[in-house]
């Protein structure tokens, strides 16, 4: 069929106005509507070390909440709110709590809203490159203090339940911080189950020939923005081999890195939802 001049002027005006809607739409959507969509992600820890005790034992991560940069203190609250719906039995929190210490406020509210999470076995921290930059260490330190969260840097503890217990570890950051893994694990039996938080992920590659079970970390944000047949668009350093998921490590570690909650450096996110990260620990002796 022919077409007119006036048919393909049509037709062509209608195509550029149609990318011109997909890119505000991508826009939109990328700065005003994936970074709300937060999902719960759960994963199931098998491993005969989890005492019977922890069987279908409940450990809440969140992390990179990165409060200051586009996210405010009601999108923290909307998050404790779904984190206690959880019900979680232990919460972890693995770095960046605020985006720019140098410059936030700090308000009291923050104490009071993080002080609402609720975990029977305890809330624990460790510091993310953002915490300890901005000369935020002990500002950071002091609001979790107030919250009731343990820090744990460069040091472990044992997680509790009747006669039974496992190690729970945490290593100060790598970017900013002092990590020292071997002053964390120092005195760890070998035998225990043992979980240890640390911002980036990267270091599992190191960490995999030590004795740790499970490894926590953030940091990538998953790359924030993912784009078809290309991938991950922003990969911090640490946060270049690892980037979302779970990953199968030498020696039995488990490395799960964390999405995160807030953004940095770009208010978007793009196929890379924010969450939260659920797991359930399953003995592998339990019938």
């Amino acid at each position: 069929m022919k077409i007119t001049r006036r048919t393909f002027i049509k037709r062509t005006l209608a195509g550029i106005g149609a990318l011109i809607g997909l890119n505000v739409f991508g826009y939109s959507y990328a700065r005003y509507i994936e970074p709300n969509m937060l999902a719960i992600r759960n994963h199931e820890i098998i491993n005969h070390k989890i005492p019977r005790n922890f069987h279908n034992f409940k450990v809440l991560q969140f992390s990179d909440t990165h409060i200051g940069f586009h996210y405010e203190l009601d999108d923290l609250e909307r998050l404790v709110e779904k984190i206690n719906e959880e019900e979680p039995d232990l919460i972890l929190f693995t770095g960046d709590l605020v985006d720019e210490p140098q410059t936030y406020a700090f308000p009291s509210r923050l104490v009071n809203i993080l002080k609402k999470l609720e975990a029977p076995k305890g809330k624990f921290w460790i510091y993310g490159n953002h915490d300890h930059g901005g000369y935020g260490t002990e500002k950071i330190r002091s609001v979790f203090e107030q919250s009731g969260f343990q820090l744990l840097q460069n040091e472990h503890t044992s997680i509790t339940n009747g006669s039974e217990s496992f190690t729970l570890a945490g290593v100060d950051d790598v970017m900013l911080g002092k990590p020292d893994i071997k002053q964390t694990l120092k005195n760890v039996d070998e035998e225990a189950f043992t979980l240890v938080m640390v911002h980036e992920p990267d270091v599992a590659s190191e960490y995999q020939h030590l004795p740790i079970d499970v490894q926590l970390s953030g940091h990538s944000h998953g790359g924030q923005v993912q784009v078809p047949f290309f991938g991950y668009l922003v990969t911090p350093p640490y946060a270049e081999h690892y980037v979302e998921g779970h990953y199968p490590m030498d020696n039995g570690l488990e490395l799960y890195v964390s999405r995160g909650i807030g953004t940095t450096r770009l208010p978007y996110r793009f196929l890379c939802r924010p969450e939260i990260s659920v797991f359930h620990l399953k003995t592998g002796e339990h019938p």
